[in-house]
Formats: structure tokens, sequence, C-alpha cells
């Protein structure tokens, strides 16, 4: 995943809150738009529960808006064609804008969606424990990514024991985020150190500052 960026940020948080249809916890969304655009998300995919077309749409929305911002994809799983098109007769015109995939959540990030670097969940959905440590084994070891699990104070202990943290926001936010792992990308796990260069121009006398950063090698004993 690429370096944050606050500009497509602010601008994804700018346009969820337009786009989005206000309702008693508005903050989730924009959260949730502006997470994805600033971390430059590519493939960002969106799994609802079964029975919440009105709150999910939100959701993908403010996901629209990151994809906006960033000029990646927005991927909504549903598990049957009835679901899938309560969710696009919600969404309305943005729909355009949207793939729906019908099948399991759990099978799909495993295989067609393997190495989706946004992750977005209902928590009242089915397993959604299952579907959260799906999207984690799919995200290892292809650039890393975020995962985000809304509506998580609706089940309350089934989240003991995962590499999660619990936000406070709206009706709460599980997050974790997938390293790249460091064996993977010929070395791109090395270290980067910097230094700075100045240097003065003889005819003018301006002073010129550089940062260089170079990766560190490793030593290797004879």
């Amino acid at each position: 995943m690429a370096c944050w960026s606050s500009e497509n940020a602010t601008k994804a948080y700018l346009r969820a809150l337009k786009m989005g249809k206000r309702g008693k916890e508005p903050d989730s969304a924009e959260f949730i738009s502006a997470l994805a655009a600033g971390n430059n998300a590519r493939l960002m995919v969106m799994v609802p529960s079964p029975h919440g077309a009105v709150e999910d749409a939100s959701m993908t929305l403010a996901l629209v808006a990151a994809a906006h911002q960033t000029g990646g994809r927005v991927v909504h799983v549903s598990p049957g064609l009835d679901e899938s098109r309560a969710s696009r007769d919600a969404l309305g015109p943005h729909a355009r804008r949207v793939e729906f995939l019908v099948g399991k959540p759990r099978t799909l990030l495993l295989d067609e969606l393997r190495g989706a670097d946004f992750v977005l969940l209902d928590c009242r959905g089915d397993d959604p424990r299952g579907v959260f440590e799906a999207a984690r084994e799919g995200g290892e070891g292809d650039g890393g990514g975020i995962i985000v699990g809304y509506n998580a104070l609706h089940k309350g202990t089934l989240w003991r024991g995962l590499r999660a943290h619990f936000l406070p926001i709206g009706e709460g936010l599980m997050l974790t985020r997938i390293v790249k792992d460091a064996n993977i990308g010929g070395g791109s796990g090395c270290r980067k150190k910097s230094r700075w260069v100045v240097t003065v121009d003889d005819c003018t006398g301006e002073e010129h500052v550089f940062r260089i950063v170079s990766p560190q090698r490793k030593v290797i004993e004879a």
C-alpha cells in the first residue's frame, strides 16, 4: 500500500459527506472514506450484512468516494441475487461505479479478490470473524492492506484474541492493518537510512539541502 495522502483523505471525506444519506451515526462512513483514500486503496471490497441494504449503501458510497480519489475499484459482495439487487436499488445511480459479485465472501477474498488492500465488512453479517480472517490471509504477501469491521459493538466478545483495534466510532469499528511480508518482494523489507547533504552554490552563495535515502544493506559475516 502506498504512503498516506492527506489530500486524498480530505477530498474523499468531503465527497462522502455530500454523497451519504445522513443517519443517526454519520461519522463512520466519512471516517472510512478518508481512511481508504488516504491509504490510496486500489481494490476496495464491501461485505454487507444480508439485511442492511440501506445502511450498507452509505458505507459503499464511502468507498465510491474514496475510489474517485485513488482511481481504484469498489467490489460489492452479496450472498445471493436478491441481496445484490436490493443493494443496487439502495445505491441508485451510484451503482454504476460499483462491481457486484455474488458468492461466499470468505471464498472470494481468498480467490478472485485476493490482494484487496481495503476490506470493509458489516459485523452483523454471517460469520464476520471468518470473513475478517479470510481478508487478512488474502492480503498477506500482496502488499498489505486494511480491514475494517463496522457495527462491531453488536458482536461483543466475538473479537477476543483477534489482532485488531477497536475504535469507538459510530456503532464501533474493528480495524487492523495487514503488513506486507518483509521476505517477499526482493528485499523490500530492508530498512532504509537517510542522510542530509548541504551544498553551496559558488556563484550565488545559496545553500541547497538534500535528503538522500538509501536501503541499509545487511552485513554478511564470512
